[in-house]
Formats: C-alpha cells, structure tokens, sequence
C-alpha cells in the first residue's frame, strides 16, 4: 500500500472529495475480539463463546462486535495517510453509522476512504481543522462491508 504524505494540512487541503489510499487487510482474531469484549463489557455468547456459536448461531462461529468496526477507523485512517506537520488528532464523532454485514472471526477487513468535508477551526491558535471522512470497513470476499460511517476527526498542527 502506498501511503499517502503531506507535508502540511495546507496541502492536505487539496483532498476534498478524492478517495485515500486503500488499507490493508487485517484479519479479525478471536483474541482481539475477546480484548474488545473486555474492554467494553459486552460479552454476548455470539462475541466469546466459540462453541456455542458454532452450534447456536446463524454464522456458525463468533462475530466481531460492531463497534469494534467503528473503533478501527481512526487506526486504519493512521495507515493510510500522514501530514508531516500533525502535532495530534482527536476523534470528534461520528455519523451515518451502519452496520450491514456481521464480521465472523477470522475475517480480512480493509478501509476504504475518502475525505468528504474540511473545515477551519478558527477558535484554535494552532492551525487545526475538522475532517468528516467516508469510511467503509469492506470484508473480503462479502458483497456488503462491516461498516459505513463519516467519521471526523480534529487535527491540529
């Protein structure tokens, strides 16, 4: 994958609607989702309990939680572009999120993006903007993705 860098948020500016690079695949282990389950108290059988989703649920193993999806992007965002000059981003929100697909363990997932908004933040000293960004988390091999979400961030130089 070739990542994309900007030396500045200047430059990064000129990414309004064009898609980013597209991300790796990470697989989706069991361990990671028990460790999403434990970080964020939801431990339904059909997260953590190999056995009886294979033998009770509908995909015959366990899934990913769905706000495990969401919770990649601002890593999987990290992958795929830099601005030299960043000092730090922050997470601002999220909206539009979907979940069309569930993701059984083991699955490849990559994000797909692109910048769809940039905005000045003018109350702040240090050159920061607000970026929405259209995200989709595709699972390989399926017709429909694990998420679709426009995620901002706040990044600052």
């Amino acid at each position: 994958m070739n990542k994309k860098k900007f030396e500045n948020i200047d430059e990064f500016k000129s990414m309004v609607n064009k898609p980013l690079p597209v991300g790796e695949w990470y697989t989706i282990t069991q361990e990671m989702i028990n460790d999403f389950a434990n970080a964020t108290l939801d431990k339904q059988w059909i997260h953590i309990d190999e056995k009886r989703a294979e033998k009770e649920s509908p995909f015959q193993s366990t899934i990913a939680h769905g706000f495990m999806s969401v919770a990649m992007i601002s890593k999987l965002l990290e992958e795929v572009f830099a601005i030299k000059s960043l000092k730090m981003g922050l997470n601002y929100g999220l909206n539009k999120v979907r979940f069309p697909n569930p993701v059984p363990v083991n699955s490849n997932l990559r994000l797909i993006s692109s910048v769809n908004e940039i905005e000045e933040i003018e109350e702040i000293d240090n050159n920061g903007i607000k970026v929405t960004f259209n995200c989709l988390i595709e699972i390989k091999g399926k017709d429909k993705p694990a998420c679709v979400a426009e995620f901002i961030a706040v990044l600052y130089e």
